[in-house]
């Protein structure tokens, strides 16, 4: 077997472990750790094709903004956040694993390509020629329809987070002029009589 291939099913397998702990685990923070875990899994088989563009561009936009979106809507559903802080040193050991995980495939692919075990027959494209200019034509041209549905099923995502967050009677500080001209300073304002008190 080939080392490329190695990688490859090695990331795959990671990616697929990662997907279903994604959607099974209880906790939502598993989960997200999960969730990290398949980004970076999947950044790494478009890294063996040679498709480094869009391997960062995981990273940097799921990765770094849509987790972050996870962490506000975690937030927003009132989640007892001290209870899992208790339990902070209990999450170290799957951190680890994952921490170790990511650094094993960063590894296999930097010194794959640095070894030149990764060389595949992928067609090189010319210098002048641009991968973000490719990629925005195909977007907008021949995968123009798989694309504005993916903005319609996040545009549904962002409505619902915002609708989750406004289940229940709303607390709101609002006052009410009418009922404020009616307050009597007795209402608000009660002086209290203590005995003196005296130093020794």
């Amino acid at each position: 077997m080939e080392f490329k291939t190695f990688v490859f099913y090695f990331f795959s397998a990671i990616l697929v472990f990662a997907g279903l702990r994604v959607i099974t685990s209880r906790n939502p923070v598993h989960a997200a750790l999960f969730l990290v875990l398949a980004f970076f899994s999947a950044s790494g088989v478009w890294m063996l094709l040679q498709a480094e563009f869009l391997a960062i561009a995981l990273i940097l936009i799921y990765v770094g903004a849509v987790m972050v979106l996870f962490l506000f809507v975690v937030m927003m559903l009132d989640i007892n956040l001290d209870r899992l802080r208790e339990g902070f040193w209990s999450y170290l050991p799957l951190g680890s694993i994952i921490a170790l995980l990511m650094v094993a495939e960063m590894a296999l692919i930097l010194g794959g390509n640095y070894l030149g075990l990764l060389e595949s027959s992928v067609p090189q494209a010319s210098a002048e020629a641009s991968n973000v200019k490719a990629i925005g034509r195909l977007i907008f041209t021949q995968y123009v329809y798989p694309f504005e549905l993916a903005s319609v099923i996040l545009l549904v995502g962002i409505v619902a987070a915002v609708a989750l967050t406004q289940r229940g009677k709303r607390k709101n500080k609002s006052v009410n002029p009418s009922q404020q001209v009616f307050v009597k300073a007795a209402d608000r304002l009660r002086v209290v009589q203590m005995p003196a008190e005296k130093r020794d």
